[in-house]
């Protein structure tokens, strides 16, 4: 009986043979440790890099010449920058303080008998000549109520449009005294219109609920930003494994067939058992990196006091979605890599593939907004984003009926065995192939066929 058993045994353990060869070859390389840097060098340098860059900024005085047509709101203004320059863009105390922003220099232009559009010329050149960074022009009008409010009385000019902070600035203590003028011209008391018009604040709770003994228990705040980035950091956590592990497949199977070494393999085990030995290697590595980035997720919450949104209860849902995605892509990636002969045929392939890869990724908004809408709920389905897609519906609160993932494993699993089914036939035929590629048609051919 041993003996009848081995056989059967034998294309299973060279498949696993197959699968830790391929799975140390990854993990042993310097590639492996800097593509894990990668992924939160790309989404976390850039708050780094603001947070390192706020205190850097360039603190040189900003020169803004501003031209008051009505002759009451340049000292409102230039006060204001006083102020702003003597508290607002220091940071510390004492020997410590330090400035982190630049001072406001503000210079009142007299304009004479002449209009705004000949002054706005002069002072062009200036801001050409680097005399000035902007100027600003306040119309005759602006304190007026009956102004048209589709035509702005106050204009901002500089050759910096992507420098705005002057511009945003210089509108609170503009419109403020504005407001007050307005108001005193009325015979209303400003203090009085504004506690009437203050707004009132709407808090974002959750459900209400009630203890043991029936009494109501006061609804706790929502966390909108948690609610967001949680699922969307899973999304890209996802897409992110499978891009980096299921994509170089390609490259290595081309490699191998380039350089003839699928020839020596395919000697002493079946195309089949080869390829799925590739695929089981590579979604063990898709799961030692997705280890390592949720580790280091938990513990940055936890070190920073909000380990309550680590989302424990999606961590099996996580995996499996992942290993199906592995698998689903990973045998598409492979059947390329066989049926090509070089890396421009596979890049023009990979194309579409890459395609239904990213397809979570332009409807992730309207899914995290409404995950039970009715695009939400289809496209979930489409098995190439489910994985992304149900995973991001189910960590948006409150979840979706347990039936809807259950399904969608089914379905992501039936389209698994189609794409290794399908694969394995291209890879049998492919990978033996010189000298010329296949066609899209030669594919479907060798998939339906085999």
């Amino acid at each position: 009986m041993p003996g009848m058993c081995r056989p059967g045994r034998q294309p299973m353990r060279k498949t696993f043979v197959v699968a830790l060869r391929e799975y140390r070859a990854a993990v042993k390389t310097k590639a492996f440790l800097v593509g894990l840097l990668m992924m939160p060098i790309m989404f976390g340098g850039g708050i780094v890099a603001q947070a390192l860059l706020r205190n850097n900024a360039d603190t040189t005085d900003k020169k803004v010449a501003i031209v008051d047509y009505t002759g009451k709101l340049f000292d409102t203004v230039d006060a204001a920058a006083k102020f702003r320059n003597e508290r607002a863009i220091f940071e510390g105390e004492g020997a410590d303080r330090k400035q982190i922003g630049p001072r406001y220099v503000l210079e009142k232009v007299d304009p004479g008998a002449n209009d705004s559009a000949r002054v706005s010329v002069t002072l062009s050149e200036r801001v050409r000549k680097k005399e000035i960074l902007a100027f600003v022009v306040i119309e005759p009008g602006a304190l007026e109520t009956a102004a048209d409010p589709t035509r702005a009385a106050i204009n901002y000019h500089s050759e910096s449009p992507t420098y705005n902070q002057i511009q945003q600035w210089i509108a609170g203590p503009l419109n403020e005294r504005i407001q007050q003028s307005r108001l005193e011209a009325a015979q209303l008391d400003p203090k009085i219109v504004r506690e009437a018009i203050r707004r009132v604040g709407v808090g974002n709770l959750g459900l209400v609920d009630v203890d043991a003994a029936g009494n109501p228990i006061t609804a706790a705040e929502s966390n909108m930003l948690a609610n967001i980035l949680v699922p969307i950091a899973m999304m890209m956590l996802m897409f992110m494994v499978v891009m980096g592990t299921a994509t170089p497949l390609v490259n290595t199977v081309l490699e191998e067939k380039m350089q003839r070494i699928a020839e020596v393999l395919l000697g002493s085990i079946p195309p089949f058992q080869l390829m799925l030995g590739k695929l089981l290697g590579t979604v063990a590595v898709s799961l030692t990196i997705a280890a390592v980035y949720l580790a280091g997720a938990f513990a940055a919450l936890s070190w920073s006091g909000y380990s309550e949104y680590f989302p424990w209860h999606l961590m099996s849902w996580f995996i499996i979605y992942q290993t199906l995605a592995v698998l689903m892509f990973g045998s598409i990636f492979i059947a390329i890599g066989a049926a090509v002969s070089d890396l421009k045929e596979a890049q023009n392939m990979i194309t579409p593939v890459m395609l239904l890869m990213m397809a979570p990724m332009f409807v992730w908004f309207n899914v995290v907004r409404e995950p039970n809408s009715t695009i939400a709920v289809a496209m979930s389905f489409f098995p190439p984003a489910t994985p992304m897609l149900m995973v991001v519906r189910q960590a948006v609160p409150p979840g979706i009926p347990i039936w809807q993932p259950v399904v969608g494993i089914l379905a992501v699993l039936l389209a698994t065995l189609a794409c290794v089914f399908a694969a394995g036939r291209v890879f049998r035929i492919g990978i033996l192939m010189q000298g010329k590629g296949a066609k899209l048609g030669e594919l479907v051919k060798w998939a339906v066929r085999g």
